[in-house]
């Protein structure tokens, strides 16, 4: 979440260029008790605490309990890595100075949605008070992906290409199975806690910047939003920044697994600004099932392909996923991060943290024990 933009730009959006591909990640960890690894409003006290170097990097989320780290403007998948490096390293330090620990997944898998407590921000209090249960409920962690468009017509260009392909990003990312002491039987819980918010999830195909900018504006005009950040959407526009922000990722619980889905998503969106003409509708149907699949099942789930590109229109999330790799192929050589991109595979072989979660939990019956040992693979 972030600031609202001026007002002034509700009579027009405008799209600040940003340089081709260029990324930003944000990854919202989870603060903990170091004894009890419970959720801990520790994030103000990290914030606080925090030095100068580190400082830039961090920002709170709406949460007490949620530490967002943030990188700079990267050009590379290789600047993206030493970035998080560094950063993440020293927040970790900076956590185990207070007390605290920072944990790498999407929802804890007992805390209670009672004891958390809010953000001393206005606009979060703001949005609390109307979202009521429906907002308390959401104490999850999320990973976002800036990618950088050199126009807006571009910008809408891969916004609409990219909706065929987002369950596959959510189906390798997944990572939230419990919530409050129970198994939810999804993958992505966090993906069904987030639908219940207003404007969030699926959003609609747009013909162009015009009917983007009219739609913006008619919901802010009749008090529906204040700023294009009031879109949840699995992934949006921020004409601010200059670029297409995905959202729709669990969190996943190693280092290895954000980098690799960073470079898959930057391969992607590269491939679709790059592509010859506009992307039309798909069928929102078939989206909304391969969403649930993919929230439900993981990479165990059915996938139907809404473009005809595949083999076969009905195939699994792990062959898709392996279609989708082969197709961002080249992109990923010309832009140098083939490597990162064969991190997907790791993904596919051991499946996602929500399935190691799973697995562990089942070995101790112990959710402690169960967060100590994903924090200490954080980095394998």
């Amino acid at each position: 979440m972030q600031p609202e933009v001026n007002r002034e730009q509700r009579e027009k959006l405008e799209f600040n260029s940003s340089a081709r591909y260029t990324l930003g990640v944000e990854i919202e960890f989870q603060t903990l008790d170091q004894s009890s690894l419970n959720l801990a409003p520790h994030a103000p006290q990290l914030l606080a605490n925090a030095p100068p170097l580190l400082r830039p990097r961090l920002a709170e989320e709406f949460i007490q309990s949620i530490l967002e780290i943030k990188t700079g403007i990267c050009f590379s998948l290789a600047d993206v890595e030493y970035d998080l490096q560094q950063t993440c390293s020293l927040a970790e330090e900076l956590a185990a100075d207070n007390s605290a620990m920072l944990y790498c997944a999407s929802l804890h898998p007992f805390a209670s949605i009672s004891d958390q407590r809010l953000a001393d921000n206005p606009r979060y209090l703001k949005i609390i008070n109307e979202l009521q249960l429906v907002g308390r409920q959401f104490i999850s962690q999320g990973f976002h992906l800036h990618v950088g468009i050199p126009d807006r017509t571009t910008a809408i260009k891969v916004l609409n290409g990219l909706q065929p392909y987002l369950p596959l990003l959510l189906a390798a990312s997944a990572s939230s199975p419990f919530y409050q002491g129970l198994d939810t039987g999804f993958m992505s819980y966090r993906t069904k806690l987030f639908e219940l918010l207003p404007l969030s999830g699926s959003y609609s195909y747009f013909k162009g910047w015009q009917q983007y900018e009219e739609t913006v504006n008619s919901l802010i005009s009749y008090g529906v939003i204040e700023s294009v950040y009031d879109l949840w959407w699995d992934a949006r526009i921020n004409p601010e920044y200059g670029t297409v922000e995905i959202r729709i990722c669990d969190l996943p619980g190693r280092f290895n697994a954000i980098l690799g889905l960073v470079a898959l998503m930057q391969c992607l969106v590269a491939t679709l600004a790059e592509t010859a003409g506009d992307f039309g509708p798909c069928d929102v149907y078939f989206m909304r099932a391969n969403k649930w699949q993919a929230a439900r099942h993981g990479l165990q789930g059915r996938f139907i392909d809404p473009l005809e590109l595949l083999p076969e229109k009905v195939t699994d999330m792990k062959t898709a996923i392996l279609h989708l790799i082969h197709r961002v192929q080249p992109m990923s050589i010309r832009l140098g991060c083939e490597n990162y991109l064969e991190k997907i595979r790791r993904i596919l072989v051991d499946d996602t943290t929500a399935v190691h979660q799973r697995q562990l939990y089942q070995q101790s019956r112990d959710f402690q024990e169960m967060i100590r040992k994903l924090n200490r693979e954080f980095w394998l």
